[in-house]
């Protein structure tokens, strides 16, 4: 894994994750691919499901599983999209993009902001994830950010699962690059304190 789009603490984890692997599952990656061939589901909530009902395998040594069966990468393309085909297959409509864009520029003035790209969001980080957003229907998109919801009229108390961080409890719907203003601005910048 090159580690783009991650933090220097998930970078740590991945390595503590990888170097401990066979002896925390008893077998190699290779043999546990092997496995894998004969998995029956093809999700990877319902794979990681099946090897912890099947083998024991706990979260994160089913994580590493499933993401070394990618071959796009040295680790897979769920946590490194070096190429950009998750970023460009999850934000195709223009209208979106513009927003992310928008958000973008806000965490590039940010000291310590990291970002990367996961399969149905994009997420920023610190230490820990403080904030993300993924594209909604219509050229809309939703940031979810680790705010108590309060700190602002925009904000919305979320309470859908999402795939990123369950520290995203407070949730703006942008509607364009222009909702993207100066108040947005503080609050990415305080969630940001957060992470």
């Amino acid at each position: 894994m090159s580690g783009a789009g991650l933090t220097e603490r998930q970078q740590k984890w991945f390595a503590t994750v990888r170097a401990n692997f066979e002896k925390n599952t008893g077998k190699p990656i290779e043999a546990w691919l092997e496995i894998m061939k004969s998995c029956p589901e093809t999700k990877p909530r319902a794979r990681a499901a099946w090897l912890k009902a099947e083998y024991g395998v706990g979260q994160n040594s089913a994580a590493f599983i499933l993401d070394a069966m990618n071959p796009k990468s040295e680790a897979g393309m769920g946590w490194d999209d070096a190429d950009g085909e998750l970023r460009a297959a999850l934000w195709k409509d223009p209208a979106a993009l513009a927003i992310l864009k928008a958000v973008e520029r806000i965490a590039a003035g940010v000291e310590g902001v990291v970002s990367g790209q996961r399969k149905g969001y994009t997420p920023f980080s610190r230490k820990v994830q403080f904030a993300a957003i993924r594209p909604l229907k219509g050229g809309r998109a939703l940031l979810g950010m680790k705010l108590d919801p309060a700190s602002s009229d925009r904000l919305v108390a979320w309470t859908k699962k999402e795939s990123w961080s369950e520290r995203l409890v407070a949730v703006i719907d942008l509607g364009g690059p222009d909702d993207v203003d100066a108040e947005v601005a503080r609050l990415f910048a305080l969630a940001a304190e957060n992470g």
